[in-house]
């Protein structure tokens, strides 16, 4: 009898598996197709031939040459379909395998996941083995392709037309396994024997299938000691802010925050160097580039240096025999069309002799090679796939090769890793991605331990850390690497400053401005705040260099370029302009600023200080969308530029990408310059009329673009609360607002702001975005709710947004790095804030800590409505601390713990503080460890709580007495809706048994 039950269960659920193929089409398609790579379609194929559901017509059939993918995917439905319930069952199964867990989370698939342990085939033959062991096979053989057609030529069944067809570049390992696979179908028994017998051999002798065994060529092992030196001598000191005090970069190279852009199930932390070019979080592995993300200054260049420094000591990335690093700002001055032969040595490393044998042995084993391009933000052009190439021979203008080689048709196995600001990085770039790594500046530790390193004096670098900790503001800023250096670089000044400690970018800027025209010619005038006149020719002529070069993407400068703009001797030993480390020196000196944070600040001050701007200048530059009809698309000064005015033109023709985030941080500049705060600095430098008249301009500006965000606010649908999705453009007005640091404009700008809610999700905020959205938040005339997920706000973020939690009736901090120590200053002020009601926490780093905070602000303030604190650590001991503020707590509505870990002793604790509750309407629990006893538990809220509409319960370990308890419970209330129970432990028939008593329960 028990056979026969299984029996029709189990041919109940593959006829639900046809029906959900059917219903579930247009997301399969999405799940298949969408990343671009036909990976996740060929690993479905070959679970299906290994399971005997495809016969090799049907395969051959789908996998025709030239196809588009979501044409192949498509037939793949059909012919599913067509076979009937068993085979959509066992496709379910493969979908639910192959997908990563992110892409397969919107597909259903019914319990399907074991149906493939179940299909069973005897081998008979070495080429049925191939096929009913096709997954597993591919796998072992996609590291040792090279080793198996030899084997298959040595034994004649392959000839090298055979192999170079297996090997062709533009496939993926994966894709050159099967490719292999699929000849050998056609040779015959023995060539699967072959095949085999070599995965047995290796496996046997020890050998790591992934890890095949290489005797690189004498040459080959030559160059790579000359390359790794080559690395090691550019890397060994810091390179970065001119290096002017040759740091060694062991000695102060700090950790920045590294997180990835996408949750993963496999990473439980920080990722470490090395796992950026790991498989840790890999989205799409059928792409072999890594972006590595992070705002301008962030540290991307230094912590590529220390990569690149590992790798040639042999300290890390030993599984790369050959590092390649390029620079996007050098490679923006190569004029000529280059293979990419001619790209490796001509650009890194060149070989002594036996060039062709070197490359060739790279193009044989891509997967031994990295490549790194630092930059790619100030490349000219704009990433584009138009212009495809494959042959690694065939000579390009070099973007186009190095977008070939980032979105894989080139060099296809090669591992790359690309820096970038993220506002330069496009979906079109991002679906070529196998991640995004993003790099969040320093964390307050790191402030620390860079300071620390910075100052060998444990007594200054004690008194600047004090001074920066009694500075919430500047020390928020010193999350960025490049304003700590500037803050560390400038440390007398800091001591020196009394209450007049930077508060704004601007300020840290004007600060080394002040730092390095003094250290260099002291100041010679007695008149007070005569620094800046005493130099002024010299900061007008860096400005100038700065201004024509930010309008044309212009980084590096020849001496030309320098004399055109008046830049003396003099003028480059202040420090600012240093020689460049990506151009060749063999015929002239090329130069560029500090950082091109640097060159946007002297940008700006050319702007507030010359009188030969344009006077729709920075309308125009607040305006970032017209900027090529703005005089800042004027002469273009660039590094290499011939006298052969063919050549000038079409390097004017290539300028038309103008980047829209080196030009706002000049604007931002532009308003912290024209701040009240620093007028007495122009007194003597410029007319008051004409600095009046630029105020004015910056004003309306701003004005003009917060109008223009205000009114792309859509009416709210009746019933709904009217709400404001904020752009990046946002973040950055309320940015320049703050660098005024004049109350009169936030009040202005948030007065004509009506909205209930104010969304700012991904918008890369941190604490410094922070500190300015509180400085103008706070004028706000009405409540509303805020809501920051996804960004990178952490503790020091979460203080510096204190001075507007008044306005802020519900806070939204989803996944931003928070700890408990960020909560407790949070709960501090919330108490004392009357709108305060509402906070959502989850995906953060709160333990049992923070608990303690959150009962006693649910003691405190006795009108709190929600809280939702999902995806932490919270352990049973956490639950019984919250559940002590909960007891007599009269309006809590909603309350979210999901994720955690509080198991049946904690559900127990707050069952037994709500059971009683008015107020409460939705409580989840979903995956904390919950067995029979915390159910039964929770039925008493059930039972007696005349509130209660929803309880979830899904993923946790309930058996059938906890369903029981919940079914007699509700039997005494009426409003509960739904308690939701998918993923515990019950059978299908229990399941079947308990909807039919209790239609209210959902599994």
């Amino acid at each position: 009898m028990l056979a026969v039950a299984e029996y029709g269960c189990w041919q109940s659920e593959s006829m639900f598996a046809h029906e959900l193929v059917l219903k579930q089409r247009t997301e399969i398609l999405q799940a298949l197709c969408s990343s671009g790579s036909t990976e996740h379609l060929e690993r479905v194929l070959d679970i299906l031939l290994s399971q005997g559901e495809l016969i090799w017509e049907d395969y051959q059939d789908i996998q025709v040459p030239g196809r588009a993918l979501y044409t192949k995917a498509r037939q793949l439905l059909d012919l599913v379909y067509t076979k009937g319930v068993d085979t959509c069952a066992l496709f379910l199964a493969a979908l639910k395998q192959v997908l990563p867990d992110a892409q397969g989370s919107s597909l259903f698939f019914s319990g399907c996941c074991e149906t493939l342990k179940e299909r069973e085939q005897s081998q008979i033959t070495c080429s049925q083995t191939l096929l009913t062991q096709r997954p597993s096979i591919v796998s072992k053989l996609q590291r040792c392709i090279d080793g198996t057609l030899e084997a298959l030529a040595v034994s004649g069944h392959f000839t090298s037309e055979d192999c170079d067809e297996v090997r062709l570049p533009i496939h993926t390992p994966s894709q050159q396994a099967r490719r292999l696979l699929d000849q050998v179908r056609s040779k015959g028994e023995s060539a699967a024997e072959v095949v085999l017998n070599y995965i047995q051999q290796r496996q046997e002798s020890g050998s790591p299938l992934n890890q095949e065994k290489l005797t690189p060529p004498k040459e080959f092992l030559k160059y790579q000691k000359k390359l790794s030196s080559s690395v090691s001598a550019q890397s060994c000191f810091l390179s970065n802010y001119g290096g002017t005090s040759h740091m060694s970069l062991d000695d102060i190279y700090t950790d920045g925050q590294l997180e990835l852009a996408h949750d993963c199930a496999d990473n439980q932390g920080p990722l470490s160097l090395e796992q950026i070019v790991g498989m840790v979080g890999t989205v799409n592995e059928n792409a072999d580039t890594v972006l590595v993300s992070g705002d301008a200054g962030s540290g991307k260049s230094t912590l590529l240096q220390r990569l690149h420094l590992l790798w040639a000591r042999g300290s890390a990335l030993q599984d790369f025999l050959l590092l390649f690093p390029f620079s996007c700002r050098r490679l923006n001055s190569e004029q000529r069309e280059l293979s990419v032969q001619d790209l490796l040595f001509q650009h890194c490393c060149w070989p002594d002799r036996e060039q062709e044998e070197i490359f060739q042995f790279i193009l044989d084993h891509p997967h031994l090679v990295l490549f790194t391009f630092d930059g790619l933000d100030e490349l000219k052009q704009s990433f584009s796939d138009e212009h495809r190439l494959c042959c690694p021979t065939q000579c390009a203008p070099v973007h186009i090769l190095l977008f070939n080689l980032i979105q894989g048709s080139l060099m296809k196995g090669v591992r790359k890793v690309v820096t970038s600001r993220p506002e330069a990085v496009g979906p079109l770039l991002k679906k070529h991605l196998c991640k995004e790594v993003l790099l969040k500046g320093f964390s307050p530790s790191g402030i620390d331990c860079f300071l620390k390193k910075h100052h060998t004096d444990p007594m200054v670098a004690a008194k600047v850390l004090e001074s920066l900790h009694s500075n919430n503001a500047l020390l928020g800023l010193c999350h960025s690497p490049v304003l700590c250096w500037i803050v560390s670089q400038c440390h007398k000044e800091l001591l020196c400053s009394g209450e007049g400690s930077p508060q704004t970018i601007t300020d840290v800027y004007l600060m080394i401005l002040q730092h390095f025209l003094q250290h260099q010619r002291p100041l010679q005038s007695t008149v007070a705040l005569g620094w800046l006149q005493e130099h002024l020719k010299t900061v007008l002529h860096l400005g100038k260099l700065a201004f024509e070069g930010i309008g044309t993407s212009c980084y590096i400068f020849s001496g030309t370029d320098l004399e055109t703009c008046g830049v003396t001797e003099d003028d480059i030993c202040v420090g600012f302009l240093i020689q460049s480390k990506d151009m060749p020196s063999a015929h002239s000196k090329h130069y560029e600023f500090l950082h091109v944070t640097m060159q946007c600040f002297f940008a700006a001050l050319y702007i507030v200080l010359s009188t030969n701007t344009d006077r729709s200048t920075i309308p125009k530059l607040f305006e970032t969308q017209d900027m090529r009809e703005t005089s800042l698309s004027g002469a273009c000064f660039r590094a290499c530029l011939s006298s052969n005015s063919q050549q000038e033109k079409a390097l004017e023709r290539e300028a038309t990408t103008f980047e829209t985030p080196n030009l706002q941080i000049t604007a931002t500049f532009v308003a912290g310059l024209l701040s009240g705060r620093h007028r007495s600095l122009w007194l003597h430098c410029c007319s008051t009329a004409m600095m009046e008249k630029k105020v004015r301009q910056v004003v309306r500006c701003l004005s003009k673009g917060m109008q223009k965000h205000f009114k792309s606010i859509p009416q709210p649908v009746e019933g709904e609360k009217k709400s404001m999705h904020a752009m990046p453009g946002f973040v950055w007005l309320i940015k320049c607002i703050y660098e005024m640091q004049e109350s009169r404009i936030a009040k202005d700008a948030m007065s004509k702001l009506e909205v209930d809610h104010l969304k700012l999700t991904y918008c890369n905020i941190g604490p410094v975005e922070c500190t300015a959205l509180a400085y103008v938040l706070q004028h706000l005339r009405n409540p509303v709710g805020l809501q920051l997920d996804y960004n990178s706000v952490g503790d020091v973020g979460v203080e510096q947004l204190l001075p507007c939690l008044h306005i802020c009736n519900s806070l939204y901090l989803r996944n931003n790095n928070i700890t408990d120590e960020g909560i407790r200053k949070l709960i501090a002020k919330g108490i004392q804030c009357e709108n305060f009601r509402k906070i959502a926490l989850f995906n953060n780093k709160l333990t049992d800590a923070c608990t303690q905070h959150f009962s006693n602000l649910l003691k405190a303030k006795q009108d709190f409505l929600s809280l939702k604190l999902g995806n932490n650590n919270i352990t049973s001991k956490g639950a019984k601390q919250l559940a002590e503020g909960l007891k007599f707590h009269p309006s809590l509505q909603h309350l979210g713990l999901w994720g955690n870990k509080i198991g049946d002793e904690g559900a127990g604790a707050l069952a037994s503080a709500l059971e009683h509750s008015k107020s409460l309407l939705w409580l989840s629990l979903v995956g904390n460890g919950v067995g029979s006893a915390g159910a039964c538990a929770l039925a008493n809220i059930i039972k007696n709580s005349t509130s209660v509409e929803e309880l979830w319960l899904t993923e946790n370990c309930i058996t059938r007495t906890g369903v029981e308890c919940l079914i007699q419970a509700l039997k005494h209330n009426t409003h509960v809706k739904s308690v939701w129970l998918r993923n515990n432990e019950l059978t299908l028939q229990e399941v079947e048994e308990m909807t039919g008593l209790e239609p209210r329960l959902i599994f």
